[in-house]
């Protein structure tokens, strides 16, 4: 049996972890892996374990460290880690200290944007329905870019070029390296929030990926789409896509694009107000010769030569009808006399009187005329109408026949 004192647990975790540190390749190692159980802790700490088909580690990431992320790490994902493997007295544990992470297979931005893209998208920043006209012809156009840029210099060239009574207002801000998004997202809420300007041209030229991340920040983003003002993005080259690029209410292929876009081509708008201009005249002259036309016809009309000819016309026109209505009224009223003598023909040939002139009488009892012997009784006094008058009866018998 060994005489060696026993050594106390801390002391064998303490020369454990000086073993690990002393190490050469565990000082500076990358591991490659899954990651799983991934935990962010209230104080900005990372904790997650990494594994593959035949190991697990644990493994922590420290919030300053943390913060320098591009992308927001997932469990599940593919990732290689970089820093030191060492100890953890207390616990027993080994672990990995990790002082830079980046995804397997992919870059560390492209995940990054790829991330963003995905979140903005689903909370609707790049909605059809939120973009904003341009104004069509702004008064002033404000450059939210490098003050000392190749692209400030075109941009503010052609929209001299294009449209010279529009002002140029150059909001100097970064456009790349660290604070670069906080500016640029500082200077559009200003500008919009105090109306410097009726559009908003934002972004820089060509570059890298990391060259023009700037604009591929949340922080810029967000800004751009509570901008009340139109905002344009000009960013890179035609092929680069930023997450500016697809919040804003305009995307141009380059900052000479955006410029372009920003305000009509002076040139171009004078050609078209001269062709309106020429449109215009000419539909003028039409009107105004159809219509010296029809002044000339009506120059010609007798009424305005003579005057008292037409009105003579009108006179014997009136008469022609004065004579035409006597004649129409006249023959109305002859057929109505003829009318008339007919009915009155007829009503004297079915008199009663007449009847009675041929002989007849007609016999009333009661100022009813008799028509049967039914009709009176013997007593019944009978008023008998002759031609040249009546004649009062008694009625004594009565002799029915037939």
């Amino acid at each position: 049996m060994s005489t060696q004192r026993p050594l106390t647990v801390t002391e064998i975790s303490g020369y454990i972890k000086t073993l690990l540190d002393k190490d050469e390749i565990l000082s500076q190692v990358a591991v490659a892996g899954e990651l799983s159980n991934y935990k962010i802790h209230s104080t900005g700490h990372h904790y997650f374990t990494l594994k593959d088909d035949g190991a697990v580690i644990s493994a922590v990431m420290f919030r300053a460290e943390a913060g320098r992320l591009k992308f927001r790490p997932e469990s599940g994902m593919k990732v290689i880690l970089y820093g030191r493997v060492s100890s953890f007295p207390r616990s027993g544990q080994y672990q990995i200290y990790v002082s830079h992470m980046q995804p397997d297979g992919v870059g560390a931005l492209y995940v990054a944007f790829e991330q963003l893209k995905a979140k903005l998208q689903a909370e609707g920043l790049f909605a059809k329905s939120h973009k904003k006209p341009l104004p069509p012809f702004p008064g002033r156009v404000a450059l939210v870019t490098s003050p000392t840029g190749a692209a400030v210099r075109d941009m503010i060239r052609i929209l001299g070029r294009r449209f010279p009574a529009c002002e140029v207002l150059v909001c100097p801000v970064k456009v790349q390296g660290e604070g670069a998004a906080e500016e640029i997202a500082a200077m559009i809420r200003y500008v919009d929030a105090h109306k410097l300007a009726d559009v908003i041209i934002t972004g820089r030229g060509g570059g890298s990926i990391e060259d023009l991340w700037a604009f591929n920040e949340e922080i810029v983003a967000r800004a751009i789409y509570e901008c009340e003002l139109p905002v344009i993005s000009a960013v890179g080259h035609e092929p680069d896509i930023t997450i500016s690029d697809y919040v804003a209410d305009i995307r141009a292929a380059t900052p000479s694009n955006a410029a372009e876009l920003a305000v009509y081509d002076a040139a171009e708008l004078k050609t078209r107000l001269r062709n309106a201009y020429s449109r215009i005249y000419q539909s003028e002259a039409r009107i105004i010769g159809e219509k010296g036309q029809k002044l000339a016809e009506i120059k010609r009309k007798r009424i305005l030569s003579e005057p008292e000819a037409y009105l003579t016309d009108r006179r014997m026109h009136l008469e022609l009808l004065r004579q035409k209505m006597e004649a129409a009224e006249s023959k109305r009223l002859s057929l109505l006399r003829e009318r008339f003598a007919a009915v009155a023909a007829t009503m004297d040939a079915i008199s009663p009187l007449k009847v009675i002139k041929r002989g007849y009488s007609i016999a009333e009892s009661g100022g009813r005329i008799i028509r049967s012997t039914d009709e009176v009784a013997a007593g019944d006094r009978v008023d008998v109408r002759l031609t040249d008058g009546r004649l009062l009866c008694v009625v004594e018998n009565k002799v029915k026949e037939g």
